[in-house]
């Protein structure tokens, strides 16, 4: 599965910031208003800032969820998914690059909301009844910055609905602490370390956008990916069977490397063990196997290897994998 902790640090950076850009206002005017009929037994601002950011998880978990059984209802094909996952992880490193102000052009890369639907919620923010805070965080998912536009597009991508889910939530509770301070993080550092701050942060968007386009290239069994670490031994002792147990879990595959004969029928079972990722979407593009496991699901496919050489398999976000060794 996609590394979580990276999402979350996107969200906390690059992506709080982006997204403070096009939504913060909204907020800030909320507040205005609540403000303005504050009484001294009032709560201030904190019941609109929870409200907002709170309907605004809500509301993006669930799309996350949505958007993620769409990828697996729709019945996504390998090659389209592993081509979404690619162009999403290229969006990263463009938005990235733009923060950087690496070249003028690349700003037009950069995905905008309609103008009519920001004018729209905008008119709403100006409302000071006391469910408009809530109203108005859960409106957000309409008018989506570049960095959301990227994570949607990766919750696809993975095909799974509590995934998707997984990686919206983690993704806006990341932008959460900038949003509870509606900018006060950036103006205290000031320009110069604002500036810093966020040449870092596009450093981490970077680093997530290599690893997912590097994730789709091994899940498509490019021979340039960078593929998972194996826990290949020695060869004098690793074994030599036609008949292989894989256990697939939530962290990946065990064994994920094993040797077999040329010319041999080989049998391989994988054995689904509470496996809540992507390791359960099992890929093996050489050999033709492409197939979803249920979490706790086994599944026994047979082949005869023709070569010598390593046959790679990986999770369908290329995450996981492994290797089978023809000798």
């Amino acid at each position: 599965m996609p590394n979580l902790w990276i999402i979350f640090l996107t969200g906390l950076t690059v992506g709080g910031l982006t997204c403070l850009a096009v939504q913060g206002g909204l907020l800030a005017s909320i507040i205005a208003a609540k403000k303005d009929k504050q009484s001294k037994h009032d709560s201030g601002t904190v019941y609109p800032t929870l409200a907002f950011l709170l309907a605004k998880l809500v509301a993006y978990t669930v799309l996350g969820f949505l958007l993620g059984a769409f990828g697996g209802a729709i019945g996504i094909n390998e090659t389209a998914q592993i081509t979404i996952q690619f162009i999403a992880g290229l969006y990263m490193i463009v938005i990235a690059l733009n923060l950087l102000d690496v070249h003028p052009l690349l700003r037009y890369a950069v995905i905008q909301p309609p103008q009519f639907l920001t004018r729209s919620i905008k008119r709403q923010s100006r409302s000071r009844d006391m469910f408009a805070p809530a109203l108005l965080g859960a409106m957000t998912v309409f008018i989506p910055c570049g960095t959301t536009l990227a994570m949607e597009a990766l919750a696809i991508s993975s095909a799974s609905p509590l995934l998707g889910a997984a990686i919206m939530a983690v993704f806006v509770l990341g932008t959460t602490p900038l949003f509870f301070g509606i900018g006060w993080l950036t103006s205290l550092l000031g320009d110069t370390y604002r500036s810093k701050f966020l040449k870092i942060a596009a450093l981490a968007v970077i680093y997530l956008g290599v690893t997912s386009m590097n994730g789709a290239l091994v899940a498509a069994g490019s021979p340039i990916a960078l593929r998972p670490k194996t826990t290949e031994k020695l060869y004098n002792e690793a074994p030599v069977s036609q008949t292989v147990e894989i256990r697939v879990t939530a962290s990946g595959y065990s064994p994920n490397y094993v040797r077999v004969k040329k010319g041999s029928l080989v049998t391989v079972k994988l054995v689904g063990q509470n496996a809540y990722s992507c390791a359960s979407a099992f890929r093996a593009p050489t050999l033709g196997i492409n197939k979803n496991l249920q979490p706790n699901e086994s599944y026994t496919f047979t082949f005869t290897p023709k070569e010598t050489g390593k046959i790679p398999f990986a999770c369908s976000m290329g995450m996981y994998g492994g290797v089978i060794e023809v000798i």
